[in-house]
C-alpha cells in the first residue's frame, strides 16, 4: 500500500469510528505501531484529525463522540500552555472574572500570580480546585446540575447565578470555531458560556489553533461578537 492510501485509509477508518487507538489502525493497514504514529502526526499537523494518548479522533466531532475531560488533558498541550501564558497576563488588578470550563483555562490558572483585588467565577470543578488554595484570589463555584464529562456545573440553576454577576473580563474555551460559529459540544454548557459572556465587558476566546476551522454540536455565539481571540502563532492572519 502507497502512503497515500495508507494516510486516506486511516483518515477513513477514523472517521468511520469517531476514535481509534494505534493497535486499532496497526491491525487495519497492517504496518508498525511508529509507521502508524507518524501518520497520525501528519494527519494531525495537517488538520485532518485530532491527535489523543494512544491513537486519534476524527475532526467530525458530535455529543456521542466528545472527549472526556482527561483525554483533552493529553492532547496539544505545548500549544495549550502557550496560549494559557499569555492569557493570565490579561488579567488586572481588580478584575472581575468568569473562567469557563475547558483544559486550556484550567492551566491558565496555574499561572496566575499575584493581583490585587481579583474576583474569580466559574462552574468548572478542577478550575476550582487549582485555585482554591490560591491566597490572593476572591473564588466563587457556581452550582447546578453536575456534567461528569467535562466535570462542569450547567443547567438553569447555573445559568440564573451566572446572570448576576458583572465581569470585567469573561474568558471561554471552546471546541470549534468555524466562519462566524463559536461551537461546543454541549448545549446546556453552551448557554451557560453564552450567559458569562453577555455579562462581560471584555469578551475572550480561548482556543488553539487545532480548533480553528473546526465544527461541533452546538452554536453557542458569535465570533463577530468577541472582543479577543487567543490563539497559536501557527494560525494564519485570516
Amino acid at each position: 500500500m502507497l502512503k497515500r492510501e495508507r494516510l486516506l485509509a486511516i483518515l477513513d477508518f477514523i472517521n468511520e469510528k469517531g476514535i481509534a487507538t494505534v493497535n486499532d489502525l496497526v491491525e487495519k493497514v497492517n504496518v508498525s505501531d511508529m509507521t502508524i504514529r507518524r501518520d497520525l502526526d501528519e494527519l494531525s499537523k495537517s488538520g485532518k484529525l485530532i491527535r489523543i494518548h494512544g491513537g486519534a479522533q476524527s475532526i467530525v466531532s458530535n455529543a456521542s463522540n466528545e472527549l472526556s475531560h482527561s483525554e483533552k488533558k493529553e492532547i496539544h498541550i505545548q500549544e495549550k500552555i502557550a496560549i494559557a501564558k499569555k492569557a493570565a497576563t490579561i488579567l488586572e488588578n481588580g478584575d472581575t472574572v468568569y473562567i469557563g470550563p475547558g483544559t486550556t483555562l484550567e492551566l491558565m490558572c496555574e499561572y496566575i500570580e499575584y493581583i490585587k483585588d481579583l474576583h474569580i467565577v466559574t462552574n468548572s470543578l478542577p478550575i476550582f480546585e487549582t485555585l482554591k488554595s490560591h491566597k490572593q484570589v476572591d473564588l466563587f463555584l457556581v452550582g447546578g446540575s453536575y456534567r461528569e464529562r467535562s466535570k462542569t456545573f450547567i443547567g438553569g440553576l447555573t445559568n440564573t447565578m451566572i446572570s448576576q454577576f458583572k465581569f470585567s473580563k469573561a474568558f471561554i474555551g471552546v471546541n470549534g470555531i468555524h466562519n462566524d460559529s463559536i461551537m461546543t459540544a454541549n448545549m446546556e454548557e453552551g448557554t451557560s458560556q453564552a450567559t458569562a459572556l453577555n455579562n462581560a465587558h471584555k469578551k475572550i476566546i480561548i482556543a488553539d489553533y487545532h480548533k480553528l476551522n473546526k465544527d461541533d454540536f452546538y452554536k453557542f455565539y458569535d465570533l463577530y461578537d468577541i472582543d479577543c481571540l487567543i490563539t497559536n502563532k501557527e494560525a494564519g492572519e485570516e
